[in-house]
């Protein structure tokens, strides 16, 4: 079977930029000009609009000059317009050398906004396409509204195409500029125009309003298109573009008559550089790059992934630079944490791989978020009550006040009588601490001495990790440690303190 070579051109610089609120600045747009070429591997980019701003063109001017040095000046795009050749003056003192024509694709376009015979439309194009030949540009042509213009003007569409038959362009770009078609009309449309002009080139240019966007790019390639348009994260004006990730899983995995210079192991990467320039959030459930969509939640999924991989696919997390992980929280089986445990190196017994279980259902139902790296400190928590509890922390108050000491009114219960006593100290857990001595000093029990106490949070964690107080307690005679887990510093250290309490009395 022989195999096509699909060409892949990212517009991220260009339509992606028409993201409400987005815009790149010149080193910005640099980088990830850069990106795209030498790690990804598209065949082309387009990066800009001709005449925006200056701003643009410094920008423009720079990725040329980049480019001209790397031998990838061909593949640079900017589209232009007709405008009687200012564009391409524009583009010329930019450095750039291929443009891409924006012209009118359905009747519709033409009649109302241009308000211009198709014949007046044609040779003003041919003007600027022999003006671009004349300077060296090489010249594409969109034809905007394209898809209407198939469903609403269809003669004028041919006759379009069979005046640019004649012109020397390089590639016809066919735009679903509204992201109206469904992919029956994308095959249908596409092929129509491929059997008719067999030997000229036709990129497909797919918007995502209906979120078809990737449904439309593989009904246009079993039709017979010569090219994708794509952006890096769907990015684009309203809903978006075809996104350039699963576009290129789905040629891999679903079409083996075709092939792309793509290099899907950079997407990841790619895709989270383009989120951190744009402010765009990536969706966490956004296929191929989404956060979770490597995760398996259920334990019956871990399960089933221990006993023969069960729900494994061909989309499988490292053909893109990324790992599988099994998430931490309410639905968590034993299998989930095992699974978490082997890439930690650890391992547990049934009796405490149980208790560990229980502890992390436990957070999970108060909403705490819970990652692989809170594991060792869950752990060591779960496994320090090794003594029957005695005491427990009924409740407790903690207030601070600018210009007043801190107080604590708490409520304790040892054994079976309940204690309630209010103190103040130089801070939270010291008027805590003073509380609690005052109940065990009526008791006739003295409590050690606070020696040290340290707190840790798992590394790279955000601010509602959970929190790992460990407080070093002497007596005259030995000292010990105890620690506390939870999202919120004081409450470990009163945990902490509790487990304490529980080791002094038994």
């Amino acid at each position: 079977m022989s195999v096509k070579k699909i060409e892949i051109m990212d517009t991220t610089l260009r339509d992606g930029e028409q993201t409400s609120s987005v815009s790149f600045s010149a080193s910005e747009k640099l980088t990830i000009a850069i990106l795209l070429l030498e790690e990804l591997k598209v065949d082309r980019i387009e990066i800009a609009s001709a005449r925006v701003s200056e701003g643009e063109f410094q920008a423009v001017k720079e990725i040329t000059n980049w480019a001209a040095e790397h031998d990838y000046l061909d593949k640079v795009e900017v589209l232009s317009f007709v405008d009687n050749g200012i564009s391409i003056n524009w583009m010329v003192e930019a450095g750039a050398k291929v443009q891409n024509l924006l012209t009118k694709g359905s009747l519709n376009h033409l009649t109302h906004q241009l308000k211009k015979t198709s014949s007046q439309h044609f040779k003003e194009i041919s003007e600027v396409i022999k003006l671009g030949q004349d300077k060296g540009v090489v010249t594409n042509v969109y034809l905007e509204d394209w898809s209407n213009g198939m469903r609403n003007s269809k003669a004028y569409v041919y006759e379009f195409l069979d005046f640019l038959a004649t012109q020397p362009i390089k590639r016809i770009m066919l735009p679903d500029t509204l992201g109206v078609l469904t992919p029956e009309e994308s095959y249908a449309f596409v092929k129509e125009i491929k059997d008719t002009y067999p030997n000229l080139h036709f990129d497909f240019h797919g918007h995502n309003d209906y979120d078809l966007g990737v449904a439309n790019v593989m009904s246009a390639l079993q039709a017979g298109a010569d090219g994708l348009h794509l952006t890096i994260n769907g990015m684009g004006e309203r809903a978006g573009n075809a996104p350039m990730s699963s576009t290129i899983a789905v040629i891999n995995d679903f079409m083996p008559e075709l092939t792309t210079g793509v290099n899907e192991k950079m997407l990841y990467t790619v895709c989270k550089l383009v989120e951190n320039f744009s402010g765009v959030v990536i969706p966490s459930n956004k296929p191929i790059i989404g956060a979770n969509v490597f995760t398996q939640t259920a334990g019956i999924h871990a399960d089933g992934d221990n006993k023969n991989n069960l729900y494994f696919s061909d989309l499988m997390p490292e053909r893109f630079g990324r790992k599988r992980q099994y998430a931490l929280g309410k639905s968590s089986g034993k299998a989930n944490i095992q699974k978490n445990l082997q890439q930690l190196g650890l391992q547990l017994n049934d009796e405490d791989l149980k208790k560990v279980t229980q502890r992390i259902i436990e957070l999970g139902d108060k909403k705490q978020v819970v990652t692989k790296e809170d594991l060792p400190y869950i752990i060591s928590d779960v496994l320090d009550r090794t003594y029957e509890e005695k005491i427990k922390v009924n409740s407790y108050v903690l207030t601070h006040s600018k210009g007043l000491k801190p107080s604590t009114t708490v409520s304790l219960t040892i054994e079976d009588e309940t204690f309630e006593e209010n103190a103040q100290g130089d801070g939270q857990f010291d008027a805590f601490m003073n509380a609690i001595r005052s109940v065990f000093k009526r008791k006739g029990t003295i409590l050690p001495d606070l020696i040290d106490y340290a707190v840790r949070i798992p590394p790279g964690s955000r601010s509602d990790a959970l929190c790992e107080t460990i407080i070093t307690w002497k007596y005259p005679e030995k000292e010990f440690k105890t620690r506390g887990l939870d999202s919120d510093q004081t409450v470990s250290a009163i945990k902490a303190t509790e487990k304490m309490l529980n080791i002094v009395v038994n």
